[in-house]
């Protein structure tokens, strides 16, 4: 029985080989570096636990909390049309541990009876000892802030204890996540949790008045997700909010001794100066950074249209260094090209899949479960028999080995090649007018934003 009770809570022998399997490609090779912060809040294996996060990244949000437990399976309450896109990802998301939820706005009032038996499942399995993952904004966002909660995970949660007889506690832990980027691999990635909530203390109130248990127990899980996470509130200036964060938040962090480079600190550094951005509008019309939003729009338009990177304005590379990147990316072509069989599978493939959808916040998770599941799979196992029948075996397994290493090239290739041609196209109009005015934009923006931001702080 014991032995049993260890393979329900992290899955049977298939489920953690495959585990496995897709935590080498998600911890390894789609991102650079992953931050699971607080972990040590995470209860006993056997606790009832809810983790109640924020949602900005369709599937990555769920698979960054997976990889971050080692000695749990969490199952995961998701929207149920992610999983009409294909039998093959309804297959794999079930298969970690996803479960559909049904609703009105979305699927419409009649698909709500399907939830019952999800509901049912999920509360039992609750008061089993499980692990069960919600997200209450019931979708995910598109711009880093927190929606209004849904009462789905409150009303789950005092379910399950209710068909405990509410005898058995069962802990919330509010969690978030947060990236360096939404679409690009090789970026930075962050779980950090809070503190585990009790709703044991809600049990006599949730009895008489069921509602107002919910709404201040949600109270509690939403005030400590905000505390967690970057919610830009001034959804009206969030473009412009975004790109001076972007930009000019590498220069407030080293003010303020934070590494940007380090995805912790750069949240910690961002929220402090959204904080002040804030703080400035509360202060009176002489303060307000809404004067200078328009500015930024402008400013980014500007670099957009002329296809350069913001930090070629701190440090352009000279002459001799652009020529010198030219000379490698000759060099190293021979590989490149090498390199891009059958890596390039996993990019053109999903991309031209991509295209046809009109959520883009589906794009990461996409091209993650495509390759994963089946370019990888399909294309590497080619390449391996391959190479075993005209080659040899030995050679077919190191060339095996390789091929994640030889992607990760490909990918870093592109991204220098595209540097290295836009600090070309800054140097070649370094002493045009439209890129002395960018420059003189610049520079008035992050001085203004200097006495702004000493003001209100």
């Amino acid at each position: 029985m014991e032995k049993k009770t260890k393979t329900s809570k992290r899955g049977s022998i298939a489920y953690r080989i495959f585990r496995y399997y897709v935590r080498f490609f998600h911890d390894r090779i789609y991102y650079r570096r992953i931050y699971n912060i607080h972990t040590e809040n995470i209860p006993a294996s056997g606790t009832p636990l809810m983790i109640v996060s924020n949602h900005q990244n369709c599937l990555n949000d769920p698979l960054g909390i997976l990889f971050s437990m080692h000695d749990r399976k969490p199952y995961f309450i998701m929207r149920a049309d992610v999983f009409d896109y294909h039998p093959l990802i309804n297959k794999f998301f079930r298969g970690l541990g996803l479960l559909p939820a049904f609703r009105i706005d979305f699927e419409g009032i009649d698909a709500l009876s399907k939830n019952k038996d999800t509901f049912l499942l999920s509360e039992q399995m609750l008061l089993d000892g499980n692990t069960l993952v919600m997200f209450p904004e019931a979708g995910h966002q598109e711009k880093r802030w927190l929606n209004n909660f849904t009462f789905g995970f409150t009303k789950m949660a005092f379910e399950a204890a209710a068909l405990g007889n509410f005898e058995q506690d069962i802990l919330i832990l509010p969690s978030c996540n947060h990236y360096s980027d939404y679409f690009q691999l090789q970026e930075q990635i962050l779980i950090k949790y809070g503190t585990p909530i009790s709703i044991k203390p809600f049990y006599e109130l949730y009895q008489t008045r069921p509602r107002t248990a919910q709404r201040q127990l949600s109270a509690l899980v939403r005030k400590q997700i905000e505390d967690l996470m970057l919610d830009i509130r001034d959804l009206d200036n969030y473009e412009a909010i975004h790109f001076i964060r972007n930009t000019y938040g590498k220069k407030y962090a080293a003010q303020h001794q934070f590494d940007a480079e380090k995805l912790p600190d750069r949240l910690l550094s961002d929220r402090f100066l959204i904080a002040d951005l804030e703080k400035s509008k509360a202060n009176g019309k002489e303060n307000d950074p809404g004067k200078l939003y328009a500015d930024a729009i402008t400013l980014q338009k500007g670099i957009d249209e002329m296809k350069m990177n913001d930090t070629l304005f701190d440090r352009c590379p000279s002459w001799l260094e652009i020529i010198g990147s030219l000379l490698a990316l000759i060099l190293l072509f021979p590989l490149w090209v090498f390199s891009l069989w059958p890596n390039v599978m996993h990019y053109v493939i999903p991309t031209f899949l991509i295209n046809r959808m009109t959520d883009k916040m589906f794009y990461g998770s996409f091209l993650f479960i495509f390759s994963v599941m089946i370019t990888i799979p399909l294309f590497y196992t080619l390449t391996f028999v391959l190479t075993w029948i005209y080659v040899n075996v030995w050679l077919a397994l190191i060339y095996l080995a390789a091929l994640p290493l030889l992607g990760l090239f490909a990918w870093y290739y592109r991204k220098f090649f595209k540097q290295t041609i836009q600090a070309l196209r800054f140097r070649k109009n370094i002493h045009t007018k439209k890129l002395n005015d960018l420059r003189k934009l610049r520079k008035s923006l992050f001085e203004k934003l200097d006495g702004l931001l000493t003001v209100s702080g």
